[in-house]
């Protein structure tokens, strides 16, 4: 159970399953050390794992032929699987790159097919991962459309202060939509 302890209590608080269940889905995961600047997951590929943030930072980008553009950063613990692509068998828009080395538990997503046909409650687990990907979507493009660069670094500062500390500014700056150049007059300006 060592290194799986983070995703038992998340099971554990934010989808109290079926126990057996859940400790059958948690014994599967596998554990992979991740060097910094690895891609997890490719534009136009099929995500096919179930991947836990035990430790470490991964950014989320869309990239166009001009630039890349931020939409996300994961910090343990949570699940970075991109899930319309991993249950609807479709290709991705996503990037994922490790912005530090990283662990992640993974389970493949033919066993985890399985462990859902066993377990009743796997289903519950999807559904609920995809109402809360879709708020999180909405509260994300609500605030990006919205309100203004130097009000969501203000929330950032509030409840991603850790994203500031770990995160490279120009990847911030991406995220917020907005120059590294802007970024640093807004900070200048709220210090």
């Amino acid at each position: 159970m060592k290194n799986k302890e983070q995703i038992a209590l998340f099971f554990a608080t934010d989808f109290p399953l079926n126990r057996e269940g859940v400790n059958e889905l948690i014994a599967s995961f596998t554990v992979r050390e991740v060097p910094k600047h690895t891609f997890l997951l490719r534009e136009r590929t099929y995500e096919n794992k179930l991947m836990f943030i035990n430790k470490g930072i991964i950014r989320e980008f869309y990239r166009t032929e001009k630039k890349e553009i931020n939409i996300n950063f994961y910090t343990a613990p949570q699940f970075i699987t991109d899930f319309s692509s991993f249950i609807q068998d479709v290709k991705t828009n996503k990037n994922q790159e490790t912005l530090s080395s990283v662990q992640v538990l993974e389970l493949g997503k033919e066993k985890f097919n399985r462990l859902l046909e066993k377990y009743s409650c796997g289903k519950s687990f999807i559904d609920q991962t995809f109402q809360k990907i879709l708020k999180d979507k909405e509260v994300f493009e609500y605030n990006r459309m919205t309100k203004e660069p130097e009000a969501l670094y203000n929330e950032l500062r509030i409840y991603r202060p850790d994203w500031l500390q770990e995160i490279p500014q120009y990847h911030i700056a991406s995220y917020l939509g907005i120059t590294p150049e802007t970024l640093s007059r807004i900070k200048k300006r709220l210090s």
